[in-house]
């Protein structure tokens, strides 16, 4: 699944990309990709006409504001009223933009068009993306429930050891396992939570109130550094990531220790150990993280 950079490696190529895009016709191809209420009726419907505007991204979903056209007459009216376009990419969704026309591949799940018949197209091999059109009167946090429930980003100044402290110091279950929760730190996955835990040198099994301030401070310092690094090289892809310009992020090729059971630790030489915690695979140097 795409994590916090590949998710925001998106946002800036749809925020490049469609900056005063106009919505011209929309189709969508799969009913399940569109989550918000009245389905895709609703989304066809209502998107014509608007002008997408600011891409934000929170966690790991993605929103843009729509807006009416900024040349209309004030006698004009204009039944859509704007809204915010929200998209997660969940397993395998991604974008590709299309200047001329092409036949959609398989996976296909919605196609948007502005005046010029450029193409916006969501592709989605596994279909569990989703896609919503929230109304202006409405806040996207108050219809989506996982949006509304999303804990502090990592690069916020809410985010640091002392949160940390007193979320975990009821919590026996794996740090790693807190590292996945979306209510406790938006946008990190098992990608970064793994690297992150290496560069901090914290066993993934440690209990999560076990851990001492100094412990993490140096876990939100090494996902922050982590994320960053990830981020300016375009993401990770291990399989179906792709950006809006149809490119493969390049952090997978130097990743620490995701991946990499039964390989030499990249800083000690000592074999990388793999089990499930929680569900989930988790990679960790025995010598390096304790």
């Amino acid at each position: 699944m795409p994590e916090l950079p590949e998710v925001e490696t998106v946002r800036r190529g749809l925020a490049s990309r469609l900056n005063g895009f106009e919505i011209k016709y929309v189709e969508v191809r799969r009913e399940r990709a569109i989550a918000s209420p009245g389905g895709s009726f609703s989304f066809e419907q209502n998107l014509p006409g608007l002008f997408v505007g600011e891409w934000i991204r929170r966690g790991k979903y993605l929103i843009a504001s729509l807006h009416q056209n900024p040349n209309r007459k004030k006698n004009q009216s204009q039944t859509n009223k704007g809204g915010w376009l929200v998209v997660h990419l969940r397993m395998t969704g991604y974008f590709q933009w299309h200047s001329e026309e092409t036949a959609p591949c398989p996976h296909t799940r919605v196609r948007i068009w502005n005046p010029k018949d450029e193409e916006l197209r969501f592709v989605d091999m596994r279909s569990f993306g989703q896609m919503w059109w929230i109304p202006p009167h409405q806040k996207p946090e108050s219809v989506i429930k996982g949006l509304g429930n999303l804990g502090p980003e990592p690069f916020s100044k809410e985010f640091n050891a002392n949160y940390l402290l007193e979320k975990f110091k009821k919590s026996n279950r794996p740090i790693k396992s807190s590292l996945l929760d979306q209510s406790l730190v938006a946008g990190a996955g098992n990608i970064y939570a793994d690297e992150s835990l290496f560069a901090a040198g914290i066993k993934p099994q440690t209990p999560s109130c076990k851990l001492k301030k100094q412990q993490l401070e140096n876990l939100c310092n090494s996902l922050k550094t982590i994320l960053e690094i990830s981020i300016g090289v375009g993401g990770t892809t291990f399989s179906d990531f792709r950006d809006l310009e149809g490119l493969n992020g390049n952090y997978g090729g130097q990743a620490w220790i995701y991946r990499r059971a039964n390989k030499t630790c990249r800083k000690c030489g000592a074999r990388i150990m793999r089990e499930k915690i929680s569900g989930r695979s988790s990679h960790w140097c025995p010598s390096c993280q304790v």
